[in-house]
């Protein structure tokens, strides 16, 4: 029997919140952040929630 768990939904919605929160403090004319120690903050989260989810799906799909 599979025992599939599928998406972790919880960090798929930080990192989709915090991915846009990015967009619209980064100035990409300029290359500025709005807020930059606030955004740095942002820019650690997204990626650990990207990292939870990426390696939560390779543990459920070994190849």
């Amino acid at each position: 029997m599979d025992n599939k768990k599928g998406l972790n939904w919880f960090f798929a919605l930080i990192a989709f919140t915090v991915g846009l929160t990015l967009i619209k403090h980064i100035d990409i004319k300029n290359l500025t952040l709005k807020e930059p120690a606030l955004d740095i903050l942002y820019i650690i989260v997204f990626s650990v929630s990207i990292y939870i989810i990426i390696k939560d799906l390779k543990k459920q799909n070994p190849q």
